[in-house]
């Protein structure tokens, strides 16, 4: 039996400062989701910054660093 402190430790995490890789490893939802960014980049998010930042995403690509974490958080099951 477990209870809701266990399960919040175990729930996704996603933030600003996780590389893209971080994010796709443990989140396979993900790739769907910056494919779904890459129009926006201009050009596909996780072959040319896999090991940048969310944070540093969004800047190089100018892109709303809030909404990209949300819609990875949606798809990871988190919101």
């Amino acid at each position: 039996m477990t209870d809701k402190s266990e399960k919040r430790s175990s729930a996704c995490i996603i933030e600003p400062g996780m590389t893209v890789l971080d994010v796709v490893s443990k989140y396979s939802a993900a790739q769907e989701v910056f494919k779904r960014w890459d129009d926006r980049a201009g050009e596909c998010i996780c072959c040319n910054a896999l090991f940048e930042s969310l944070d540093a995403v969004a800047e190089k690509y100018n892109l709303d660093l809030s909404a990209l974490v949300q819609d990875l958080k949606k798809a990871a099951g988190r919101l």
